[in-house]
Parts: structure tokens; sequence; C-alpha cells
């Protein structure tokens, strides 16, 4: 019902013009909100500090009432008796504000009732500081962002084991690890800012996470068991809310197809959303993509993109095959590696601070560029480059195009060993984007390109989850990552023959930090993670391929196809999470998301009979006043409208 926020009075540059006011979410609800005008957290009473708050509070003659919170909070210690003392003598002092201890329950409601038509924000409240914590420890957020989709696959195949084969259920295993992933989301661990103990901890137990969680699905899998399909070698399973038709790798001896250098094998294998199909013949069957040609050791082409390097392995173009466009802007670099000196003046783990831009070596010495894999389902090229202090650091990228997709994947390993750098990965694409688009928890937020003014101006590193976006009327590029936070968004002219004209807008991912400070060994090191430029992208074809990027297809022993436990109508709702209910009773929960920012009604299809679907909230309660939301139809679907960027939760009662 509230929230309460300090950490904006630490902006450097812009002051937020409002101390309460209602907060309006991407799906435009909204929640009472209060930011104390005290500007800490750490309030003791003084007459300093009451004095700065009276004077700060921005809403007077409107509201009458801000929140101080007090005691030694930072590292723990409360409350002393001195500070308990003052706000006694404070109660009712001539000439001061008059200080109250009170629940904050009771200082919302008070303050909500005094001044129901606060102002409206609209969108992120952006801190204009610690902008490198959505990079910092690269492994610490790559192991939470994979302990994420196992979660998700973990649950989903459990609850499939339990609904087809009677397995039972693992509650107690999937809310120790749940409970785990989220003890390390809490600050200083997640956001890269604590000493080096609590990192390697960290890792260690992202890694101890992992392979429970893989174990979890192995079982699961293998419960769904059944008679194989006449010539199933494997099966594959989709985790995703889509379905998908994409070039894999299987074991050796499992299923013709192109063999790889890692000793497996390429195949072309069609899957249903959350559902699993065994690799037959008749699965990889036509109709067939194009197959990946690679010439002259520097070109992939499969039509549908084509993709040469340049000598010093800098994406020289990337042609977009279907719309006949190219990629790149002109005359400049794609998947430009840059490494920036990186100095913040306060805070090194936590910072970036916009000085940074100013020094900078571009990576542009290769020891060669190597075809990796020949085609036709996979081709790929290797770029080797050393750097830093005596060529210490090391970055080795593998650049694949595979058959039938638009996905140009860029599988990188860095050996890192650079200090007080930041390393950014730079796509010039040729596209006038007013504005570019990050998704987020549940949707996605857009932000301007241009810095018209000082609000724009701050936002010179931000974040996203899955996938950035950036388009022009008709045509979009996506850029995808599977483990990284922090990037930047920039447009400039680009001139072109004898006037000037065109648009650039460089999308770069940050991918890796080395300050001292506390952890002075931090993101040192071997890292490998993927990231991915998407040629010709909708926002949906961001949302999938995102999902896909980050939930790879997963192959697993020959058995009988897995129909899917649920599914939806349209590309707009996804399913985000199925599981049991958590009171054990047996009922399904299912939660969606209204994803493009629009109305939309889909028709959610259950693989299970039930007896009914009621909205619940986060915590699995029924909601009552929300029942109207649905529609349940003899065969047990499930009609839902939703509205733009909704979150819907359905428990659905097995018979």
């Amino acid at each position: 019902e509230w929230f309460l926020t300090q950490k904006l009075s630490w902006n450097q540059t812009n002051k937020l013009p409002h101390h309460t006011f209602w907060w309006e979410g991407i799906d435009g609800s909204r929640v009472f909100t209060h930011f104390p005008p005290v500007d800490t957290y750490n309030a003791e009473f003084s007459g300093q500090e009451m004095a700065h708050a009276v004077r700060n509070y921005q809403d007077k003659g409107r509201g009458t009432r801000s929140l101080a919170p007090f005691g030694h909070g930072d590292g723990g210690g409360g409350p002393t008796r001195e500070m308990m003392e003052r706000a006694r003598r404070l109660a009712n002092l001539e000439g001061s504000a008059k200080v109250v201890i009170e629940h904050p329950d009771d200082f919302f409601a008070a303050a909500r009732a005094e001044y129901p038509d606060a102002p409206v924000w609209t969108g992120e409240l952006y801190l204009e500081l610690h902008r490198a914590t959505y990079t910092s420890q690269a492994r610490t957020k790559q192991g939470n962002r994979r302990s994420e989709h196992l979660l998700r696959e973990a649950e989903l195949w459990s609850t499939a084991a339990t609904l087809q084969a009677d397995r039972p259920y693992p509650y107690e295993r999937l809310d120790r690890l749940w409970k785990t992933v989220l003890l390390h989301q809490f600050h200083d661990i997640l956001p890269g800012s604590s000493i080096a103990w609590v990192h390697r901890e960290a890792e260690a137990e992202y890694a101890r996470v992992a392979a429970e969680l893989m174990e979890l699905t192995a079982e699961a899998m293998a419960a769904l068991g059944g008679a194989a399909a006449p010539g199933c070698a494997v099966r594959v399973f989709n985790t995703s809310p889509r379905p998908r038709a994409e070039v894999i790798a299987v074991p050796a001896g499992t299923a013709e197809g192109q063999p790889l250098a890692d000793g497996t094998v390429a195949v072309y294998a069609r899957v249903p959303a959350s559902g699993a199909a065994p690799l037959t013949p008749s699965a990889t069957a036509a109709p067939a993509p194009e197959p990946v040609t690679v010439i002259g050791g520097r070109v992939l082409d499969n039509g549908l993109v084509r993709v040469e390097l340049a000598e010093d392995g800098t994406l020289a173009s990337v042609r977009d095959l279907v719309a006949g466009r190219e990629v790149l802007a002109p005359g400049v670099a794609g998947n430009l590696l840059r490494l920036h000196s990186d100095l913040p003046n306060y805070w090194d783990a936590w910072d970036i601070d916009k000085h940074y831009r100013q020094r900078w070596t571009d990576l542009l010495d290769s020891d060669a560029v190597t075809v990796a894999e020949q085609g036709p389902l996979l081709g790929a090229l290797r770029v080797e480059r050393a750097f830093g202090r005596c060529g210490r650091s090391r970055i080795v990228q593998t650049i694949t195009v595979r058959a039938g997709s638009r996905r140009i994947d860029f599988a990188t390993e860095i050996d890192w060993h650079e200090a007080e750098k930041i390393l950014k990965a730079a796509f010039p694409i040729d596209i006038h984007a007013d504005r570019s688009t990050a998704e987020i928890q549940f949707g996605h937020v857009h932000r301007p390109t241009h810095t018209n003014t000082s609000w724009e101006a701050a936002r010179f590193e931000v974040y996203g989850h899955r996938w950035v976006h950036v388009a022009e009327p008709g045509y979009g590029v996506a850029v995808l990552n599977d483990s990284t936070y922090g990037h930047d968004v920039a447009r400039t002219t680009h001139e072109r023959g004898e006037g000037t004209g065109g648009t650039t807008t460089t999308v770069r991912l940050s991918l890796v930090r080395a300050p001292r400070v506390p952890d002075p060994e931090a993101d040192q090191g071997i890292h490998r993670f993927t990231y991915a430029l998407l040629p010709g992208a909708t926002i949906e074809d961001a949302i999938a391929e995102g999902y896909a990027l980050n939930l790879p297809l997963r192959v697993a022993d020959p058995g009988a196809a897995v129909a899917p436990i649920v599914t939806t109508d349209g590309p707009a709702a996804v399913v985000e999470a199925v599981k049991l209910a958590d009171d054990r009773s047996g009922d399904v929960v299912v939660r969606l998301y209204e994803s493009l920012g629009g109305r939309t009604r889909t028709t959610l299809r259950p693989g299970f009979t039930h007896t009914g679907a009621t909205v619940t909230d986060l915590l699995e309660r029924p909601l009552t006043e929300a029942q109207d939301v649905l529609r349940t139809d003899a065969d047990g679907n499930v009609t839902v409208n939703l509205r733009p960027f909704q979150i819907l939760t359905l428990r659905l009662k097995r018979s």
C-alpha cells in the first residue's frame, strides 16, 4: 500500500520535485509514496536535521507531515537513549517541527488522508548515483540470472511430473532454494558492492543452487518417461513461453546432423511452448531452413542475415536480407570492444562517473579470425584478442549464425586482469530512434535517446534485463544478453556522401568492470557469457528471443512427448511461472502478464483437468474483487482480459 525511499536525496544532478506523491507504474497503477525530506536514513533528531526537514519539504501548503528514519541503521545499532530523549523533548517544542514516534503505517495513513490528491510521478525513479551496481561483480549477477531461470525450469518440469507421472512435488527443496536466491538479492550482494569474502561465498552458493536445480529438473524429466517414439534418440524440452524451431546441439550418435567441433551434433528441432518433443526424423524434416554458408573465412550467410567481419574481427557489415537493408551505420564497426578508464570520484564498486567516456582504448588487435564451424546448420567464426599490460587479459569470441534464425550470437570468454577499467561492447545501428526500450520485470520501460534536459543527460548508464530494443517506424533491432544489466544508448548524426544525414543509434553493453574497493580482486579471472544482435526485431521478437537465449532448449533421454501444462493465445500474454500451490493442496498456480503494453484477451488452455480457476494475489490468496476478469468454458479453457502490463496469477483447482 505504501512505498518509501530515501536514496533519491543522493541524486548528483536533479532534485526530485516532490516528497509526498503518487508513483505510477508501467501498468498505470499507483502507490502512495514518501521521500523523507530529512535526507538521511540515520536521523538523530538533531536541531539541524529537523530544521532541514522543514525547509526542504517540497509539498508545503498541502502536506504537513514527513517521516524521519532514525537510529544507526547502516550497520545496525538502532536508536539510542539520546535519540529517544530528543524525540520526547521535540514532541511540542516552540519553533521546531513536532516529533512523534509512530508506526510507519500510521504515518502513511495520516499523510494520505490529508493529501489524497498528491502529485503523480510516472515511470522510473532513477537514482543518479551508483550506476556501476548494474555491472560490478559480473559472476554474482550471472549467478542470480541463471538461478532465476533454473528455478523457472525446476518448477515447471516438477509440476509436469506431478501432473503427468504422479511424482511427488519437491516443496521443501524448492522453498529452500528460492529463499537462498532471494537472500542473495540483498544489498550489497547482488549490486556487487560487498567485500571479497561475500562474493566468494555468493559464487559458491550459486554453483550449489544451480547443481541442485539441474538435478531437480533432470529427475522430473526422467519421471516424464513413457514409450519413446519410433526413431527417437532424445527428447527436447522447451521451458520458454513460446514454441520454438531452432538449431540445437545433441550428443553424438543420437541424431543425424552437422558434426560440431566439441563432439556434439547440430540438428534442427521443433518444440512446443512449455513442452517436450521427441527428436525424430519427422521432427527435423521439411520445411528446413536455408543452410548457413561460410564465405572466404569472414562471412556468414543463412539467407536471412549476412554477417561480414573485418580483418580486425569487428563487424564490418550486418545485412538484413529479408528487409534488404544494412543494420550497421556506415563507416563504423559493430561489436566494437572499448576499454575505458573507470575512476569514479568516491565509490569504486558503486559508481560510474560520466568522465569515464573521456579515455578509452579500442580493442582492434586480433590474433586471427578463424572458422570455428562450417555449416550447413550452424556457422561460426572465432576471434581472439590479447590486451592490457603485457597482454595479460584475453578475450575469445565465437560469433555464430544458425539456420532459420536472424539472431547473431557472441559467445564470449574473458580472462580479465585489468584494474580500474570498464569494458563495453558497442553496436552502432543505422536507425533513427528517439527512444530505447529495455526489459524490466514483467514489462519494459522507454527512455529518450536524446539529452535535451538534465534529467535525460543524467541517465548516461541505465539498466535492462534480457534485452534492449531500438526502432524507427517499420524496423527495429534488439541487443540481447544472458547475464549483464548495465548499458547505455546514444545517438549521433553520421555523414553520407556530400551532405549530412542519417542517425546512428548506438547500444553499448557494459560487460565487466575492475573496481578496487571494497574488493581489490573484483571480477578478476574467467568470465563466460553470451550476448546477441537481433536484426529486424519487434518488441515481441525481443521478448521471445530474450527468453530463448536465457532458457536454452534442454536435451534429455528418449521418451514420449510431454504436452504443455498450459498454453496461451497470441503474442501479448506471457506465462512467467507454473508451479504447485505452496499450501500443498495440489492446485496449479499459473502467473502470466501482458508483455507488449496494450490490452489483450487470451485463452489459457490447461493440459490437465480442473474444476475452476481463481484469481489470487502473489501470495496465492483469492482476490474476490478480481474474479470477473476470467471466464471458463466447458473444456476447462480460461479466457482472461488483461490490461497493459497487468500481472495475473491464476489458481487452478485440480479435479
